[in-house]
């Protein structure tokens, strides 16, 4: 018996290194046929002694049966989205900004790798066994796709592996971050197989990866020619390279697969002339990348750096030059957004941009259309830029016949017969109407959302059941679904059923401005919903409150005191407050809550805050307010100073034309000391 499991242990060291050969180093030492042969003897022990399985045997590549929906997985750190940079002037005005930041006489190196269109996971290992593996989601939680991570053979089920006399030591807890993706060669080959087979053709490679990891059948992911790419470690218990260049060369040493195009270099121009050579030869990777990113490669440096949002402030991507085509504008259709605002949408002649086919595209406004002259019939040029809508840029006038038609904005809604409207100075055209049928599945959407009511697994799908089948008329309706009402749609079994109600009684919790926030008021936003919530304390005050009143708050101005008025004095209005209280939805708040400390540095001071910062702009205004401040949502001449990041938009300039003091985040937090 020991000899039997003296000989499981050399089956399964021997099969992790010459999948380790095969799928990271590309240079097998031993034919398929060979390895098919270790991998049989392997399940016969298997199969005769089940106790002896465990999860990093290489058996267990063939997949299961996942669970019916994926658990949420949060990662041990932030992972972290990239700032885009489209040439190298741009790249180097990132350095021109982060460069002030690193300390004087402190040298810089730069590593640049490809930025893989793929599906980003995040894979987790205990004493060097892979036991966890989770999508990026939003950053902060993703989704458990660990039996399905587990049939992908590039991942190392157990590191280090064998093949190295003397392997680094591997933290006893480690996450590293990789790209999941398909050849393209890979998807071409699958694509004829599922033609052949009369099956879905699959769009693009980066969608089919992320579908495949995303089955609840890891038997089918199993069959699919997913692979993978590591670049990063997430998180570890003990010491690991400093370097981005070392980084890699360890990750690789241990087991993972990393790409063999990354470079590093000693100056940022060398970095970039390196970046931008791969323009044109992006075709010839093996798969589909949609630019190159430049990282700072010492480590702990980019760390002390932070991030601006959500981008580190120590790696920048600069994206491939974007793919464009010419096709024909057979139509323009139009959506209904939640708050009325007619959104125009281009009708395609199907084409292909940068491997996906795009029917639909954004027109963005009315006005744009006419700025643009942009016609029903012409030839018109098509826009796909990384995972960015889909827009059209403009017309091909050379190619025009005569018999094109000019596109003119609807005198009345197309789903409700309401006509539209129009205010002075803004560009939008909407439909005044709050029980349009267009806008209600956006106004569902938008009253679930994190910022608004958060409810917690329900999404467009099931907002779209909900609809169809007459069970939600208004967002109030969602109060009082019953379980049998859920049952009887597709995909409800009774723990999903169970799960959706508790959410949605859970959201009756949710303070005030959170409700402003999702009642969709035109113009309230999170501050002004704050603001709000804090003066009226109620619903029923808000409701009954005049513009003279709502125009001496702090941060509400004629524009949102209008928007509130006419929102409150419709019988709609009315009658969807009435009726979530009935449901239990009357969330009430102090008068004086959310008001400024009184008595702090801050004390009667007014700030606004725009562009993009290190903290959530939640947490910036929050320190304010600890202070004793006040933060309001509009620039006007009682503002006494506007906090602003990167790419701060229009209220920079206001600032700057009313006299409004700037500060950056540096100058406030000298200010809140």
């Amino acid at each position: 018996m020991a000899d039997l499991q003296k000989r499981l242990r050399e089956l399964r060291e021997q099969i992790n290194y010459h999948a380790y050969r095969y799928h990271v180093l590309d240079d097998p030492v031993i034919s398929d046929a060979e390895y098919d042969r270790l991998m049989a003897e392997l399940k016969s022990i298997e199969d005769e002694h089940p106790k002896w399985l465990t999860p990093d045997s290489p058996s267990q590549r063939v997949g299961g049966v996942a669970s019916e929906k994926f658990p949420k997985v949060r990662h041990p750190a932030p992972i972290l989205s990239l700032g885009n940079a489209f040439n190298g002037d741009e790249v180097r005005a990132w350095w021109a900004r982060t460069s002030k930041l690193v300390p004087a006489g402190r040298s810089v190196a730069f590593t640049v790798e490809p930025k893989i269109d793929g599906l980003s996971v995040v894979l987790h290992y205990r004493d060097g066994v892979f036991v966890q593996g989770a999508t990026r989601g939003d950053g902060e939680i993703g989704e458990d796709i660990t039996p399905n991570l587990r049939t992908v053979k590039s991942i190392p089920l157990r590191v280090p592996v064998p093949g190295s006399a003397r392997p680094p030591a591997v933290p006893s807890r480690l996450a590293v971050r990789g790209e999941a993706f398909i050849n393209v060669a890979d998807f071409e080959a699958l694509n004829r197989k599922q033609a052949a087979a009369g099956e879905r053709i699959f769009a693009n490679p980066r969608n089919a990866a992320a579908g495949m990891l995303r089955q609840l059948d890891s038997r089918v992911t199993a069959r699919r020619p997913i692979r993978l790419l590591t670049y990063q470690i997430v998180a570890a218990d003990s010491e690991t390279p400093r370097s981005q260049w070392e980084l890699l060369n360890y990750l690789k040493v241990i087991g993972f697969p990393v790409t063999d195009v990354a470079r590093r270099f000693d100056s940022l121009d060398a970095a970039i002339r390196y970046a931008e050579s791969w323009h044109d030869k992006r075709d010839t990777l093996p798969y589909e990348a949609d630019g190159m990113v430049i990282k700072i490669d010492d480590l702990d440096l980019a760390a002390e750096l932070g991030v601006v949002g959500k981008d580190p402030r120590g790696a920048i991507a600069l994206k491939f030059p974007a793919r464009e085509a010419t096709t024909q504008l057979l139509n323009v259709g139009i959506n209904v957004g939640r708050t009325g605002v007619l959104a125009p949408y281009a009708i395609l002649e199907p084409v292909v941009v940068g491997g996906v086919t795009i029917e639909r595209a954004t027109l963005h406004n009315f006005d744009d259309i006419a700025r643009k002259d942009i016609r029903i019939g012409d030839r018109v040029i098509v826009k796909r830029s990384g995972d960015v809508i889909p827009h059209v840029v403009g017309p091909v006038t050379g190619a025009r016949t005569g018999r094109e038609k000019k596109i003119v904005p609807p005198k009345k809604c197309p789903y409700c017969d309401t006509p539209v409207k129009r205010v002075e100075g803004e560009i939008a055209v909407y439909c005044p109407n709050r029980d349009c049928p267009g806008c209600l599945d956006r106004q569902v959407e938008h009253f679930v959302s994190r910022g608004a009511m958060d409810v917690d697994g329900l999404g467009w799908k099931i907002v779209q059941q909900l609809i169809d089948a007459g069970l939600v008329r208004d967002v109030a309706d969602l109060y009082s679904l019953k379980r049998e009402d859920l049952l009887g749609l597709e995909g409800f079994a009774d723990k999903k059923a169970d799960n959706l109600l508790a959410a949605i009684a859970a959201s009756k919790q949710r303070p005030l401005d959170r409700l402003m926030v999702a009642l969709g008021i035109r113009h309230v936003g999170d501050v002004a919903a704050e603001a709000l919530a804090a003066h009226f304390g109620s619903m029923d005050r808000l409701l009954r409150a005049g513009g003279e009143e709502l125009t001496s708050i702090e941060g509400i101005g004629p524009t949102i005191a209008a928007s509130i008025v006419e929102w409150a004095s419709s019988a709609r209005g009315r009658a969807l407050v009435e009726k979530l209280k009935r449901a239990g939805v009357n969330p009430k708040m102090k008068t004086d809550a959310g008001r400024a400390a009184s008595g702090g540095r801050l004390s009667g001071k007014t700030f606004v805050i725009t562009g993009a910062l290190s903290k959530p702009r939640d947490e910036i205004a929050a320190m304010i307010k600890a202070a004793g401040g006040k933060v309001t949502d509009s620039v006007s001449q009682k503002t006494d100073y506007l906090v602003a990041g990167e790419s701060p938009g229009s209220k920079l300039t206001k600032a700057q034309s009313l006299g409004v003091p700037i500060l950056d985040e540096a100058a406030l937090i000298k200010l809140l000391r």
